[in-house]
């Protein structure tokens, strides 16, 4: 079967099922199943595709419409530039994220910090990547989520300043951190999610008590003996979650140093200060 029957096809089957982003779904599918280029797929239209990789690209087309991300399928995706490994033990590290980076590489030059729920390792890792003068720690309750990020780290050549550790927010700790940061849970158990982020993402990464703001308790409330004077914590939110977050930190002392939004132009990332500081 020729390339562009190929891509026809998947366009159809996607468009069929309203996947949003049908054209680069079935760009990234084909490059993944064939082997092939952006450019060679463009480049080669008329090229054969043998009767095992068409099988492997129909069935990769399959899980796509039964909503499993493309990211899933592939086994990695690009945050910050970077390419990540992803595995069903992880969060799909998102380009909304990428405020979260962002905002603290805004307000700190160097530092020791520590990624709490570090998941992928995306948010670590890329702070280590885009700042040679930062070091920490990322940590997770998943100790697969864990290896993950630790691949991650090795794959992007900043192993060497991060300690993957196995524990619940600031459990056995005894250091304090220039950095805190953290993506952390922040749905609430009644709340209802596409099944692309449902049936695919660790629910351990996505829920947070009834009110979806149990994580950021137990964020807010380390902070008064891990926190570094004059140190800095970054929070990824979640929709409508600003006010309740920012009273909490600011009943621990901190104050609102400011606010990001992501790509789509909601209020995604807050940054911390102590108040006297």
């Amino acid at each position: 079967m020729k390339v562009e029957t190929l891509l026809k096809e998947g366009r159809t089957r996607l468009q069929a099922q309203g996947t949003f982003s049908v054209a680069l779904d079935v760009r990234l599918l084909l490059q993944a199943a064939t082997g092939l280029s952006h450019a060679e797929i463009i480049a080669e239209p008329e090229r054969e595709v043998d009767e095992a990789t068409v099988s492997r690209f129909q069935d990769f087309i399959a899980r796509r419409v039964a909503h499993e991300p493309v990211s899933r399928i592939r086994g990695h995706r690009e945050f910050y530039g970077r390419d990540f490994i992803v595995t069903p033990d992880v969060l799909d590290p998102r380009a909304d994220t990428e405020v979260v980076v962002e905002l603290a590489l805004k307000h700190i030059n160097g530092g020791r910090f520590i990624d709490l729920g570090t998941g992928s390792g995306a948010i670590a890792v890329t702070l280590c990547a885009e700042n040679q003068n930062l070091s920490g720690i990322a940590s997770d309750v998943s100790p697969s989520a864990l290896l993950v990020a630790e691949a991650n780290a090795k794959a992007n050549g900043v192993a060497d300043r991060i300690r993957f550790l196995h524990g619940s927010w600031f459990d056995g700790l005894s250091e304090k951190f220039d950095l805190i940061v953290s993506n952390p849970p922040y749905v609430r158990l009644d709340e209802k999610l596409m099944p692309d982020v449902s049936d695919y993402d660790p629910h351990l990464a996505l829920f947070a008590g009834a009110d979806g703001m149990e994580s950021y308790r137990a964020i807010s409330a380390g902070t008064a003996f891990h926190l570094a004077t004059g140190g800095l914590v970054v929070v990824e939110i979640g929709a409508g979650q600003s006010e309740e977050v920012a009273r909490l930190f600011e009943t621990s002392g901190l104050e609102l140093l400011e606010m990001a939004e992501d790509l789509q132009g909601h209020k995604r990332a807050m940054a911390f200060r102590q108040a006297k500081y």
